[in-house]
């Protein structure tokens, strides 16, 4: 396969979604799919309340229509490109399901923790049977070498730790205009390089139509955001993300590659646990970690927050790509 079919699928879903938003937003505003804005979160972002969400649908539309013809064209569309689509689409259903009783039936929770948890639980084994089923290696590559560990069954649990864990990791992140956004265009552009040099042209392929949409969906989600992709979004890429570590056996790279991701996950766990074990104390002024710099008593612009993201992100990618390759 030649670059020609990466570019040409890269620039497909930027121009579907650059048509795709524009035509959106108006309908959901006619819908009065707004999103609505937690109390307890930082002040600054009340004024963002009724920006309208659920925009994770049309750059997921983007991806899947202009991967799926161009493998279809190709004559490539088989389980690789099953095992790539099975995470985006069904975390990314769940992520509607939860934005949709959100916005339509006003409960701003959504799922309950359990119910979405049982659901990306249900995603990840779904992935797993395909994945086993069709021959792929039930092994963990060892971190900085060539060797692999077969865990047999275990990497059952491994699947579903690594697709729910960075789901909500990327979840997480999605809290300042852009910060997703951003991140992913980079992260998703690692691996389309490490897929490339790794002769995995079709996750290559896939990997730059998410790259393509998200730049297209940027320009209308930076700061000030014009739509939110919201958790339909959010939660599709990184259950695409972790699934696409696993296909080019980089599983530990994801941690460089996705290092914000990372860092803002165990900023709420480490203040949840030191909440918890101080009786009430906070070493964050707010969680996560982005929104402790955009506190009062740091007051870090959302725009200064979202760049230095951006460029740690970035840092981390590079260092990835010179240690994969």
């Amino acid at each position: 396969m030649s670059l020609y079919w990466i570019v040409t699928t890269f620039a497909m879903a930027f121009i579907i979604t650059v048509i795709g938003v524009p035509l959106f937003i108006p309908f959901l505003q006619k819908l009065k799919f707004g999103q609505s804005i937690r109390e307890e979160g930082p002040q600054s972002h009340l004024k963002k309340s009724g920006t309208p969400t659920m925009g994770g649908l049309v750059f997921l539309l983007a991806m899947i229509i202009s991967f799926v013809i161009m493998t279809l064209i190709g004559g490539w569309f088989g389980v690789e490109t099953l095992l790539l689509l099975i995470p985006l689409v069904l975390f990314g259903a769940l992520g509607f399901l939860d934005d949709y009783i959100k916005v339509v039936k006003k409960q701003n929770l959504g799922l309950r923790s359990k119910q979405k948890f049982l659901g990306q639980v249900a995603i990840s084994i779904l992935f797993y049977c395909v994945y086993h089923w069709n021959g792929y290696p039930d092994t963990l590559t060892i971190p900085f070498t060539s060797m692999e560990i077969n865990l047999g069954w275990f990497f059952l649990i491994f699947i579903i730790f690594w697709l729910v864990g960075f789901s909500n990791a990327v979840n997480l992140t999605d809290g300042l205009d852009g910060l997703v956004s951003g991140l992913s265009v980079i992260a998703f552009g690692a691996f389309g390089i490490i897929a490339i040099f790794q002769n995995e042209s079709i996750i290559a392929m896939f990997c730059f139509a998410i790259v393509g949409a998200m730049l297209g969906f940027l320009l209308f989600n930076k700061n000030p955001a014009k739509i939110f992709m919201g958790d339909t979004g959010s939660l599709a890429l990184g259950g695409a993300i972790a699934a696409i570590s696993i296909l080019l056996k980089q599983e530990w790279m994801l941690l460089l590659i996705g290092l914000v991701f990372v860092i803002e996950t165990s900023s709420v766990i480490i203040q949840v646990f030191y909440f918890k074990v101080t009786n009430g104390k906070r070493l964050f002024k707010m969680s996560p970690i982005h929104h402790h710099f955009e506190h009062v008593d740091i007051g870090w612009s959302e725009w200064r927050i979202v760049l230095t993201f951006w460029g740690a992100g970035l840092i981390s990618a590079i260092i990835a790509l010179f240690i994969a390759l």
